[in-house]
């Protein structure tokens, strides 16, 4: 007979190919002076299930390490390399053949980054930054590489305008003179545009505007777009449908997106409100969950959200505040920061978005539902309705939850929704199965909460 937890894993990947789901990798990023070596980073990463990197040079020690390990890499041309890219395409032949060339097919570099965040360098390098994607892509095409993309990561900061989402727009002085032409460019050579994408510096700028679980992916109302009537469940998808919007704008409707960074920091100083370990553990693991187990964004559904979390480690040499050196998923000596899952195998498992900070052993004053060991599992209300209508089936089926309660005239009939039927099936399964690890995820159409779920006059069970 297999185990409850192999049936959740053949459960979770039926439901998964019913809709193409993203990817997630990670910047392997290193300014810091007691990082492990390159080839204990690469094993690291193996370990892990990570199979896709994104670094900001092109160190020897890094491409030469992942030689063979069937682990990607997008590289990037740094600023301080753009005048010199922009002026002569020669600079950017010997460029591709030291850095792209010597490495490649065994190492698999699957896209070139052209600088970071170039409309926000304060040393005023935008004006190079078409020229040298041009020349890179010119000289990739000279040495028979034109199949490697080349874009630029965007830094949010270029939209002029993000809410509400379906009003995004990028800066009307950047218009013309470098967004047009680099949309043009990403379309002309098939590649994609590249946005950094950080929740946690909206929410932390303004907490008395935006609800946390919002902007950590947990359960919430929703936020109604008065532009075009979506509903949006996370900051995250609102960021990214504001960038698409804004490229829409310009009629660039067909240039995909991909996140190539977004995290949230463990620590900050006292004036960064949200960091800390808790929600960074809840931002990335439910990151994980949405990209993994989920479909495209409210306004591009059928598009993958293709994400590299920031960051592998906590860069102890990094300027700025406290939050700059505490992004990472690991500490140098590579034990994690905080637990979460990033892979649909860890997923599958059960593994949850635990903190590693230090808590007090105290009992809590007053007990609450979930210090009692009462949870309750709820359908997630973005997954999709085919991917709810599938897991209900199999709730109500052969999972044998007992949904003779959502039947017509029956006491949880109403509110007559699939995601009200959807959760208390899924939470009769859950329940049924003693709350066991695993048992609420039915593909990402499902999670666990620590508060009665509300529907209706409907009260779910907490055991059978």
């Amino acid at each position: 007979m297999a185990s409850p937890a192999f049936s959740c894993f053949l459960l979770l990947t039926s439901i998964f190919a019913l809709a193409e789901s993203g990817s997630i990798g990670v910047n392997w990023g290193r300014i810091a002076n007691d990082l492990p070596p390159p080839a204990k980073v690469v094993e690291l990463l193996k370990t892990q299930g990570i199979t896709r990197v994104k670094l900001f040079d092109t160190y020897d020690g890094a491409l030469t390490a992942l030689a063979g390990s069937g682990i990607t890499v997008v590289v990037t041309l740094p600023n301080e390399q753009l005048s010199s890219a922009a002026a002569d395409q020669s600079f950017t032949d010997t460029w591709v053949q030291s850095n792209i060339s010597k490495y490649y097919p065994s190492t698999q570099i699957v896209a070139i980054a052209v600088g970071n965040e170039v409309f926000a360098d304060p040393n005023n390098t935008t004006d190079f930054l078409i020229p040298a994607m041009k020349n890179i892509h010119a000289s990739l095409v000279k040495y028979n590489l034109s199949d490697i993309p080349v874009s630029s990561p965007i830094a949010l900061s270029s939209l002029q305008t993000s809410y509400p989402t379906s009003a995004g727009s990028f800066k009307s002085d950047l218009v013309e003179p470098v967004i047009k032409p680099m949309l043009e460019f990403l379309r002309k050579t098939g590649s994609y545009l590249m946005a950094n994408v950080y929740p946690f510096f909206a929410y932390s700028a303004t907490s008395d505007q935006i609800s946390l679980d919002y902007a950590l992916f947990k359960q919430n109302p929703g936020v109604a777009d008065s532009g075009n009537g979506l509903k949006y469940y996370s900051l995250f998808d609102a960021q990214v449908d504001a960038v698409y919007a804004a490229m829409s704008a310009l009629q660039y409707d067909d240039v995909k997106l991909v996140v190539t960074e977004t995290g949230w920091p463990s620590k900050g100083d006292s004036n960064e409100v949200g960091a800390g370990a808790e929600n960074a553990a809840a931002y990335n693991g439910n990151l994980v969950k949405r990209v993994l187990t989920g479909k495209g964004t409210p306004l591009r559904p059928n598009n993958t959200v293709d994400v590299y979390l920031f960051a592998l480690f906590n860069e102890n040499q990094k300027t700025g505040p406290t939050s700059e050196r505490n992004y990472g998923l690991f500490y140098p000596d590579e034990q994690k920061v905080y637990s979460i899952p990033l892979t649909l195998e860890q997923l599958a498992s059960g593994a949850t978005n635990v903190s590693k900070a230090q808590v007090p052993t105290a009992a809590p004053q007053v007990p609450t539902a979930a210090a009692e060991g009462q949870t309750w599992c709820v359908a997630n209300g973005r997954a999709g309705e085919e991917k709810l209508q599938a897991a209900l089936d199999y709730a109500c089926g052969a999972g044998g939850a007992d949904c003779r309660p959502i039947q017509p005239g029956s006491a949880c009939y109403d509110p007559n929704s699939l995601e009200a039927h959807a959760s208390y099936a899924f939470n009769s399964y859950y329940q049924k199965k003693a709350r066991g690890t695993g048992t609420c995820n039915f593909g990402g159409a499902a999670y666990v909460v620590t508060q009665p779920p509300k529907y209706g006059e409907c009260e779910f069970p907490t055991g059978y």
